[in-house]
């Protein structure tokens, strides 16, 4: 049994092997894709110097405390004027700017009047005031957007502004999702005896759409070794990247996937981590006429197949895009928390941000049973409790990572 730090650098040397490909999309499905070129601004931003509120366009001169109105000028429809120390145009938000203006009023701060605009009483103007210039975002060639990045509904305004209707993303990877076990039935089927609904193929599945993989569902396969060795055969044949199976990877008599994974030829790299919950994790590597696939048996309980998804195989692939995980903080213990093994856990946890004392606070409920799905859904967090702390103490503080 290895340490979560060795297994997981085993599976990230070699996740990172994977060969990634690109492809272009129209601007709007580049959306939580993951950008595989630097954009570069084609033009200043803004384009123009321009105003950034609706107001008075002036050349400042600190004496003058009124001017005649010759004009105005809305968005997109530029006038030509060229402003002198006694004249005024009305100017809208974002518009261009007339010649020699230096100063822009906000229409609040004058009083109109008989074709003359006067600064209200108290109000000052300082040079430069309400002016966007020309490239003060970015100048035209600069680097807009590094690659490698997720691209996020923020970003989509920049990549528009610098002339990409399609942008270059990296492929989606294939994950392909197998549930095992004889107690399994499908969400509607009827639950009756011994069965259980199979959750863990939907929880799994989705966990790889929420990361805009492509999920590909295998489906269910009962304990039985043969049945079990045609999905494998599917799957391997198949053009998925990763198979992630769930169940059957413990010791029980009918836990047949170790067992057959080693048959189809897989390198195994390890099987069973030094964490809780999730020990029974099996990790392979699957390689044939230079195609290659990694697999991940995955324990059957939910919050352990979840858990081992979040720890392990997000962030790998996470660190093969070259992105940076920016979901986990530092919090503060609210109460104690009962851990007296020497493993790394990872408990469901509440975590809340305190306004006041401006940082994190966490708790983490009793009740930490691999098979809770209740306490999944409620928390936010995993709370981190490397091997060597015992019984970690109310306002010690602890690592968390945002679910």
């Amino acid at each position: 049994m290895i340490s979560y730090s060795e297994a997981y650098k085993i599976i990230r040397d070699e996740v990172q092997k994977l060969k990634l490909y690109t492809e272009e999309v129209d601007l709007l499905g580049s959306l939580n894709r993951i950008l595989a070129e630097d954009i570069f601004a084609d033009t200043n931003l803004p384009p123009f110097d321009n105003s950034a509120m609706d107001g008075y366009a002036v050349k400042f001169n600190p004496s003058r405390k009124q001017w005649k109105m010759i004009g105005e000028i809305s968005a997109g429809n530029f006038n030509l004027f060229t402003l002198d120390d006694d004249s005024a145009v009305l100017i809208m938000t974002g518009s261009k700017l007339p010649v020699n203006t230096s100063a822009v009023i906000a229409v609040e701060d004058v009083i109109t009047e008989n074709g003359f605009v006067k600064l209200a009483e108290g109000k000052i103007i300082k040079e430069n005031q309400h002016i966007r210039k020309k490239g003060a975002d970015l100048s035209e060639g600069v680097l807009a957007l590094g690659k490698n990045q997720l691209i996020t509904s923020n970003k989509i305004s920049l990549l528009g502004a610098s002339g990409k209707a399609r942008v270059k993303v990296y492929r989606k990877l294939k994950f392909g999702v197998l549930a095992t076990g004889d107690e399994l039935v499908d969400i509607e089927g009827k639950i009756s005896d011994d069965k259980i609904r199979g959750t863990n193929l939907y929880s799994i599945i989705s966990a790889v759409n929420e990361f805009n993989m492509d999920a590909v569902n295998f489906g269910f396969v009962g304990d039985n070794k043969e049945k079990i060795k045609a999905k494998l055969s599917e799957a391997f044949n198949s053009d998925i990247d990763f198979l992630l199976t769930t169940g059957g990877v413990s010791v029980g008599k009918y836990d047949y996937l170790k067992e057959l994974l080693i048959e189809f030829g897989i390198d195994i790299k390890f099987w069973k981590v030094k964490i809780k919950p999730g020990k029974p994790l099996v990790f392979g590597v699957w390689e044939k006429d230079d195609i290659t696939k990694f697999v991940f048996g995955l324990p059957g309980n939910p919050v352990s197949s979840y858990l081992n998804f979040m720890i392990f195989i997000k962030p790998a692939v996470q660190e093969l895009y070259g992105i940076k995980d920016n979901k986990t903080v530092k919090a503060e213990l609210t109460e104690v928390v009962s851990k007296k093994d020497d493993k790394r856990n990872f408990l469901r946890g509440i975590l809340e941000f305190n306004f006041e004392k401006g940082k994190y606070f966490v708790r983490a409920p009793e009740a930490q049973s691999s098979a809770d799905m209740a306490r999944l859904a409620n928390a936010n967090c995993l709370i981190v409790i490397e091997e060597e702390r015992i019984n970690p103490q109310k306002g010690e503080e602890v690592e968390c990572i945002m679910i």
